[in-house]
């Protein structure tokens, strides 16, 4: 749409309220409202103001004063709010050098796709991604100087299968069964089909849903494929649709990759194709797995950067509680068709142009989506660039491999401080075509190490005094 179309839909539906929204640097959407008669068309050229010193990752004190330019082609009506309200998804501008915001990710995203046309190895890359969360009912934790604590409960939860609830029903997924049972033993059903149907009534197509692997209330809800930075825009979508019907429904959801201990944890595997004049470059009939040469060099450069795209792909403390052998955790840098234990999977259920694809299977919902999908594509291009060749396909169960077929594959990193020290030492691909700057990637190494790395590192881990107290 343009600015004036906006404004003329916003006065059709009887809006009263726009809501401007837009991303920090790790991940969270952040808002403030409008009333309509503030919405005019010279907003989306001018911006309004914010204070970019109170947004994580962004400025200094003393240099706080930031725009928001919305963008006419990414509104819709909010479901949720008692009062008509518009949301518009925005990028940031800084009003000193009128630039765009470098540390905008969403600015970052926008940089990445128009770097891939710039190649000519393509016009445009899509991404699907298969988010993973749970539908819990209580979530209580806290933290303090002499205590730490965390406590999940759910109504399908395993562990609840003795309780006396007057009474208990029974129908609890056993642990790491819950996929594909149909109801009772599946609580979600409605919820589920309630959250698809909210985000198809808002613009984000919806292929399937299921419950997931994991008890106590696992789920996936597949989103259509789309372009880049859309995509990133749906993911954020997805996630305040979701966590909102939740919330309506007396729930919660929770995205974090590893929640629950010994099952399944919930990743984010993200579906990729390069296409260039309509045409899908990772076809080739006839091949391994029917995907082309070009497909192949992407997966050379996804294996061979995956540490430093673990950074901003799986880039918490509890994404490596997720990312280790067993749980369906996709560690070991190697690709297959169909095979998931490997990081990078060929799907095989079609043998369409249109369908053929790869599957990247590290990455987790805990990622900023803006810059994890761009830090997958220009590591993807390095690989096609510089031709490089992925290891040779393995087709076997990589968990059951003889002791001299281990050794030689290589394994994802084991925590978030070791993929950070990868991307500092690996970033160079990222920064061709001035997608990633060297401030970005400064600034996002700084905030994950002192207000995570740090942060979980210096706190006692409330198992250490079930180990160690008596000693």
């Amino acid at each position: 749409m343009t600015p004036k179309q906006v404004v003329e839909f916003a006065r059709e539906k009887g809006v009263k309220i726009v809501d401007l929204r837009f991303i920090d640097l790790p991940g969270i959407w952040q808002h403030f409202s409008i009333t309509t008669g503030e919405l005019t068309e010279d907003v989306f050229d001018e911006g309004l103001g914010f204070d970019g010193s109170s947004i994580r990752g962004f400025q200094k004190i003393q240099e706080s004063d930031m725009l928001l330019i919305p963008d006419p082609n990414a509104t819709f009506l909010d479901p949720f709010t008692e009062v008509q309200t518009l949301n518009i998804i925005c990028n940031v501008k800084d009003p000193i050098t009128g630039q765009a915001y470098s540390r905008d990710p969403r600015y970052v995203a926008q940089k990445a796709e128009k770097y891939l046309q710039t190649t000519g190895i393509g016009d445009t890359i899509y991404f699907g991604p298969e988010p993973e969360f749970f539908i819990f009912d209580d979530v209580r934790f806290d933290q303090s100087v002499n205590y730490g604590f965390y406590y999940i409960d759910s109504k399908a939860g395993a562990w609840n299968s003795g309780k006396e609830e007057n009474p208990n029903l029974g129908y609890k997924p056993r642990y790491k069964e819950g996929y594909f049972p149909v109801p009772p033993m599946d609580h979600f059903q409605d919820i589920r089909s309630e959250i698809v149907l909210t985000l198809e009534s808002i613009g984000v197509q919806i292929e399937v849903h299921h419950h997931e692997v994991a008890t106590a209330g696992q789920a996936e809800i597949d989103m259509r494929f789309d372009k880049l930075t859309r995509m990133a825009d749906k993911l954020q979508m997805y996630k305040y649709v979701t966590k909102m019907v939740a919330r309506r429904r007396g729930k919660t959801a929770c995205f974090m990759p590893k929640p629950l201990f010994q099952d399944n944890g919930s990743g984010m595997h993200c579906h990729q194709s390069i296409w260039k004049n309509e045409k899908n470059q990772f076809y080739e009939a006839g091949g391994y797995a029917g995907i082309s040469q070009t497909c192949k060099y992407y997966i050379g450069g996804l294996l061979k950067h995956a540490p430093s795209i673990l950074a901003f792909a799986a880039p918490t403390t509890n994404s490596y509680r997720r990312l280790v052998p067993g749980y369906e955790a996709p560690i070991n840098l190697i690709y297959s068709q169909r095979n998931r234990s490997a990081c990078v999977r060929i799907p095989m259920y079609s043998k369409s142009e249109k369908a053929k694809r790869l599957e990247f299977r590290c990455p987790d919902n805990s990622c900023n989506a803006y810059l994890a999908f761009s830090a997958m594509l220009m590591a993807g291009l390095d690989g096609i660039q510089n031709k490089i060749v992925p290891p040779d396909p393995i087709d076997k169960d990589l968990y059951d491999l003889e002791p001299h077929e281990k050794e030689k594959i290589q394994s994802t990193p084991g925590s978030l401080e070791e993929v950070l020290n990868a991307l500092e030492a690996d970033y160079a691909y990222l920064m061709r075509g001035d997608v990633f700057t060297k401030d970005v990637i400064e600034t996002w190494l700084e905030y994950k190490r002192l207000k995570e790395v740090d942060a979980v590192r210096l706190r006692p881990h409330p198992y250490e005094f079930a180990l160690y107290f008596d000693i």
